[in-house]
Order: structure tokens, then sequence, then C-alpha cells
């Protein structure tokens, strides 16, 4: 049974709301990392990287592939960068459209 659009699109963002989830797949739109190197640039213990990537993994974020003893992780597919950087801009919009509001609202008082 295939899944409604509209759900795979809940499961996908589901899937990218966390923010360590967040930060490896903004890591990987720079290319293929190690997990090594995932640790060293997010600084948390290896058993919650690893259990933050079997979800991204899980949701087909990334996947996984070993060279030797290491295991590296790639983006699935290269559009998550643009909804990463869509992602941005529409929040730098709605951002920048609160702060006139609560400038006015601190000027009145």
């Amino acid at each position: 049974m295939a899944i409604p659009p509209a759900q795979a699109k809940a499961d996908l963002f589901r899937a990218l709301a966390h923010p360590l989830r967040l930060r490896v797949v903004r890591l990987l739109t720079d290319g293929p990392c190690r997990v090594r190197e995932l640790l060293a640039e997010v600084d948390v213990e290896p058993s919650c990287l690893s259990q933050q990537l079997a979800i991204l993994r899980g949701a087909g974020v990334v996947t996984a592939s070993r060279s030797g003893g290491t295991v590296v992780y790639t983006l699935a597919s290269p559009h998550t960068a643009g909804l990463l950087h869509a992602a941005r801009r529409a929040l730098f919009a709605i951002v920048t459209r609160q702060i006139p509001m609560e400038e006015h609202s601190d000027h009145a008082g």
C-alpha cells in the first residue's frame, strides 16, 4: 500500500524535527562524512549520534556504507540540501517580519 503524499511529507519533517538531526543533515550537505567526523563536529556521545542516524536512515534521509571498518553517511537525495535552504529562507522571512512588530511594541509602551 502506497503512503499518501501528505503522510510521506509529515514523516520526512518528523525525521528532521530534531536539532541534532538537522545539524547532521546540514553537515552532510557538504558531502559524505565518516561517523568519527560527524562526532567531532556535533560533540555528543556516540550512542546519541547513532540513535539519531538510525532515525535518519529509517526515514530514508541518509544512507550508510562501509569502507573497511568505517561507516560513511551520505544524503540520500541531493534535494535535501535545497529543502534546508528553503527552510532557512522561510525562517528568515518569518523572523524579519516579526522584528519590526516587536520593535514597534517596545516603543509603544
